[in-house]
This record gives structure tokens, C-alpha cells and sequence, in this order.
């Protein structure tokens, strides 16, 4: 899974519909910008995962993104990046990222995600 320079990798999950309808979205939303975002499936490719350093159970769990220098963060802080890549979504990272609304939509999202599993069956 090699990074092209410049860009933040970010890793989805490709078997799940609404995982790739946010990508779709978020592509759209980033027009130009859009160049600063490469995407990454991870379906299938637990062994590549492990040698970037993610567990392959936390990849499906939450949102990975490896910055342009290389360090990987996940769920939120991934979100933040990523949307600091969308001039449409900048805004977003900032909301996100309050101290009020950060634990709220943290649980949040644990809670859609887990849900999502379950009903698909893979966890």
C-alpha cells in the first residue's frame, strides 16, 4: 500500500455500501482538493494492514488515515484530517474536534459502526 508523495492514504472499508457512498461524497466534495486524498480499500488485505502497523479488526472499527508524514491516526483525529483536506469540510474538522461535541459523536460513531457490523454480519 504505498502512499504517493504529497498525499494522506486514507483506508475504507470497500464491502460496505455506506462506507463507499461517504468516499463518493467526500471525492465530490473535494474536487481539486481532492488530489491530496488517496484511497485505500482494506478489504481483503488484513496481511498488508498488519505490516502498515493497523490492526486489521480496528481498520473495520474505525476510519484509518496515514498523514504526509507518515503517522497513522484513526476514528476522530482520522475524520479531522481528512475533512482539513476538503475546503468544504474544514469546518467540520473544527466542530468535531470541540470538547463537547468530541465525546458525544466519538460514542456516536462507536455505536453506527458496531451497528453496521452487526447487521452485516462480519463482526
Amino acid at each position: 500500500m504505498n502512499q504517493e508523495q504529497g498525499r494522506i492514504l486514507v483506508y475504507y472499508d470497500g464491502a460496505c455500501p455506506s462506507c463507499i457512498r461517504d468516499r463518493n461524497l467526500y471525492e465530490k466534495l473535494a474536487t481539486k482538493a481532492g488530489k491530496a486524498i488517496y484511497w485505500v480499500d482494506i478489504t481483503g488485505k488484513e496481511q498488508a494492514l498488519r505490516e502498515e502497523g493497523i490492526d486489521p479488526d480496528r481498520a473495520l472499527r474505525e476510519l484509518h488515515v496515514r498523514d504526509k508524514n507518515g503517522k497513522i491516526v484513526s476514528e476522530l483525529d482520522a475524520y479531522i484530517l481528512l475533512f482539513k483536506q476538503i475546503p468544504k469540510l474544514k469546518f467540520l474538522a473544527y466542530l468535531i474536534n470541540l470538547p463537547l461535541i468530541r465525546p458525544l459523536l466519538t460514542k456516536f460513531y462507536h455505536h453506527q459502526v458496531n451497528r453496521r457490523l452487526h447487521r452485516t454480519e462480519r463482526i
